[in-house]
């Protein structure tokens, strides 16, 4: 046996040393800007001028809980509104496994190939447990993510009813301004999310996919009537057959519901995320929809009444934020809790305690 000294691989090759330590200066720099914040007008300035980094900075900003945030994400807000509501905002739903993030990496694509600007806001469910949120749809979309013309927004849905992310709408107003003209909003797709998108959007579309079980049983009606198109998706392969099937049964279960305030009559199509067969129809149905709604002025009006449907959930929210973060509350809550979950009063008369010493 060889009495030469022995070395593994990693052994073997010293390589490059690594510097001693990292510039003082770069350091600094790095720290600076992780510090610095934007002043509302520059923030404003940069979303008008398309930067994405200062429009997700400003996204930021408007889903920040921090009430001291609030004054500024306003002025944000308001500088932007003159820039905003230049884009059609499409409301994207289904059950989880439907295909939702890959239908709209898909349809997304065939936008920004048309030359449209597109944005899309996903909102992800968080954990009701741990309150963790996977935020995955960056990963889900890979080539989307990568294309200048798009802009992906994955934003955790938080405590609010139905995973609605708190502040969707303002953030829909932010992308506007940025100068994106296609808004798209996928939902949880958990049951009452589709309430709270539908009153932000100008045409919403159910995604379905065939041999589920609920083509003629287990269809949610709220959903249905709110659906201006459903689209089957999945119809590729030994499928395509099953999925003109489900079309037919969704066209005819369409015909239960009364007729739409827009005059729009809802439509069934097929579609392949993979294939991409189908994709184009789905636009022109859109386009379709708000010629139409455009010139019979429903399109307009119905935006007026989601401005105002906004304000009152604006100062829903503010009561019930102002509410928790009053400093007489924070100190009485839990004592209150305690004394609900003992049964030492009911939970009726604790709420009425705490609202009355709230107003007082």
């Amino acid at each position: 046996m060889s009495n030469s000294k022995k070395t593994s691989a990693l052994q073997e090759k010293e390589g490059i040393s690594p510097p001693e330590s990292f510039s003082p200066k770069a350091i600094a720099t790095v720290q600076k800007f992780r510090k610095v914040q934007p002043s509302a007008s520059e923030l404003v300035t940069g979303i008008l001028a398309g930067n994405t980094t200062v429009l997700s900075r400003a996204i930021t900003l408007v889903e920040s809980t921090n009430v001291g945030h609030l004054a500024k994400a306003n002025e944000v807000i308001t500088a932007c509104l003159p820039y905003a509501n230049q884009s059609i905002r499409i409301g994207i739903t289904g059950v989880p496994g439907v295909g939702k993030s890959t239908f709209i990496e898909a349809f997304g694509k065939y936008l920004t190939g048309l030359g449209r600007k597109v944005a899309v806001l996903a909102v992800d469910p968080s954990s009701t447990i741990s309150h963790g949120s996977i935020l995955g749809d960056k990963t889900r979309m890979e080539e989307l993510v990568k294309d200048p013309n798009a802009y992906i927004r994955p934003s955790a849905s938080g405590e609010t009813l139905g995973g609605v992310a708190r502040k969707t709408r303002e953030t829909i107003t932010l992308c506007e301004a940025a100068g994106y003209d296609t808004i798209i909003i996928e939902t949880v797709g958990v049951g009452q999310s589709e309430t709270a998108v539908h009153s932000m959007v100008d045409f919403f579309l159910l995604l379905k996919i065939s041999g589920a079980g609920d083509e003629l049983q287990g269809i949610k009606r709220g959903i249905m009537e709110m659906a201006d198109a459903i689209v089957i998706n999945k119809a590729d392969g030994d499928n395509i057959r099953n999925a003109n099937l489900a079309k037919v049964a969704f066209h005819s279960a369409l015909h239960l519901f009364p007729a739409k305030k827009s005059g729009w009559t809802p439509t069934t199509s097929t579609c392949s995320s993979i294939t991409g067969s189908g994709v184009s129809e789905v636009w022109d149905t859109i386009v379709k929809f708000v010629d139409l709604t455009k010139n019979n002025t429903y399109f307009f009006e119905k935006r007026k009444e989601q401005n105002q449907f906004w304000m009152m959930e604006t100062i829903d929210e503010q009561l019930k934020s102002r509410f928790y973060h009053d400093l007489e509350i924070v100190k009485t809550l839990e004592a209150t809790k305690k004394e609900v979950r003992e049964g030492t009063i009911s939970p009726f008369a604790a709420a009425q305690l705490l609202l009355n010493s709230y107003f007082k």
